[in-house]
């Protein structure tokens, strides 16, 4: 159970062997930045969509134990007060380093950082202290709200050191890039889906909903007409046929706004393809694409990924398709599998801007949604670098739509 959704109502002998997991997974991604890059003083470039390594790492510790270890209302759940006074942290500069509220992203490369050793024993402290405190702690989902937040936030960090080892080309071990490399896909026939009024958001009467995230809440209901979509995501042979049509040359298959953003910013990189790919074509049959540090053939039946909204948007417009709602996903994810509906393998683009829903009151940690809502897309899904307690068909991730470097793909609708 310590690695199924069924974390979201755990109790607290399986939190505890949660936590110790999601610290041990941690650790040992950042194994392998130690192999890559230790020799470098952890030097890497200064990217928008990255964080210093060592930043990450410290940062996961210091989240803990500013939700939980300093934490003087950790047992209200989500009626903290955010701003209420913090007992003192075990690293007297943890907050000048680690409270990514207060220290800007550009700023995090010019902090002196401490070393590999001094943040593995800072990790093992603040974990050491949250399952003291953990032992300690009711049986109520108020009780175990910032436990169980601490979890999802870590696992969520390990992602993204995932896909910032993708980003900066870091070679894994065989294990690990076995691990981390999409599975092929049976390619099925589209799924229809008949109308419904659908559940969407989660039920939080108090006691019976488990762990909720702010921008899950608060259960309303939507009327969604019957619809068509893929029983799978877009694969490397369909998406390289957009390639062959002329896709990147033509602007009548994009949004004003994507065709700025390939303009601008992918024609510097000279870009007929998705993020990191080399040559792709359904005439030569081959798609080439960087998988950390390493160029690998991909095949025509894994999900394509590594693209914008943008290009998601601009292959559908050529396929005479479209991008699902996001409810429409969430329909479909929960009706249809017995279908042939499948996800999981990449994180999908939806056609839909990330907004509350009705009743949005932002939790504790108000930094996690609010800000993004309007100028971000949602993705629904999980990748395979996703841990398998945070897939749920009503997680709700969130990007701008020129992110690229996470394991993106998407599937379309008919219009």
């Amino acid at each position: 159970m310590i690695d199924s959704p069924l974390i979201r109502s755990a109790g607290r002998d399986v939190l505890s062997l949660a936590l110790m997991d999601a610290r041990n997974h941690t650790l040992r991604l950042f194994g392998q930045y130690q192999q890559a890059l230790k020799a470098d003083n952890f030097a890497v470039p200064q990217l928008s969509i990255i964080n210093p390594p060592l930043w990450e790492l410290g940062h996961v510790g210091w989240f803990q134990e500013w939700w939980i270890g300093r934490n003087m209302q950790r047992a209200r759940g989500v009626l903290c007060d955010p701003a209420h006074a913090r007992l003192a942290s075990i690293e007297p500069r943890a907050d000048g380093w680690w409270d990514s509220a207060n220290v800007p992203h550009s700023k995090r490369w010019a902090l002196e950082l401490p070393g590999v050793s001094s943040c593995r024993a800072y990790l093992l402290e603040t974990l050491e202290s949250t399952l003291e405190l953990l032992e300690k702690a009711g049986d109520d989902d108020a009780a175990l709200y910032f436990y169980r937040l601490c979890l999802f936030h870590e696992d969520m960090h390990a992602e993204a050191l995932t896909y910032t080892a993708q980003t900066l080309g870091l070679q894994l071990d065989k294990a690990m890039l076995q691990a981390f490399t999409p599975p092929t896909m049976t390619l099925r026939e589209p799924v229809l889906v008949p109308a419904t009024s659908w559940s969407f958001g989660w039920h939080t009467a108090p006691g019976n909903a488990g762990f909720v995230f702010d921008n899950e809440c608060a259960e309303h209901r939507v009327s969604v007409p019957e619809f068509e979509i893929d029983a799978q995501p877009v694969s490397w042979s369909q998406f390289a046929e957009f390639v062959d049509d002329g896709g990147y040359d033509r602007a009548d298959f994009w949004q004003a706004a994507g065709w700025d953003w390939l303009q601008k910013t992918a024609s510097n990189e000279g870009r007929r393809g998705p993020r990191y790919v080399e040559q792709i074509g359904s005439a030569s049959g081959a798609v080439m694409q960087i998988r950390f540090g390493k160029t690998m053939r991909m095949l025509g039946n894994q999900p394509a990924m590594h693209m914008t909204w943008w290009e998601a948007d601009a292959w559908c417009r050529w396929a005479g398709r479209r991008l699902p709602a996001e409810v429409e996903w969430e329909v479909a994810a929960h009706t249809a599998t017995r279908r042939g509906f499948v996800w999981g393998d990449v994180w999908e683009w939806t056609g839909s801007t990330f907004r509350p829903y009705p009743g949005f009151t932002p939790h504790p940690y108000a930094d996690y949604s609010q800000p993004w809502f309007g100028t971000h897309k949602v993705l629904r899904g999980a990748s395979m670098a996703t841990r398998a307690r945070m897939r749920h068909p009503k997680y709700r991730n969130f990007y701008l739509p020129e992110r690229d470097d996470v394991f993106c793909g998407f599937r379309s609708c008919a219009l």
